[in-house]
């Protein structure tokens, strides 16, 4: 296995682990910031709100998006075993 090949792999990993984690990053970024300007407005300092809503965002994701998650990482999976089938 040469240095290229192992780039390759590492660059696969990479591009697919930021794929899979983007739209849990981006919805508990969205929220926590609107959350962040309720409390601010309202002066509400509970930590405990921005939590749960989180939680459960996360959660809503994971059963709306979790086929499209689970194909993500079979093919990347195919791709790598594949790859390291050629060699």
């Amino acid at each position: 296995m040469s240095q290229t090949d192992i780039t390759y792999i590492i660059k696969e990993a990479i591009m697919t682990a930021m794929t899979i984690a983007a739209p849990f990053l981006i919805v508990s970024a969205v929220i926590g910031l609107i959350v962040s300007i309720i409390q601010a407005a309202t002066q509400i300092q509970e930590q405990s709100i921005a939590f749960i809503l989180k939680i459960v965002a996360v959660g809503l994701i994971l059963i709306l998006l979790g086929s499209w998650l689970i194909t993500t990482m079979i093919d990347f999976s195919e791709r790598i075993f594949g790859f390291a089938n050629n060699l």
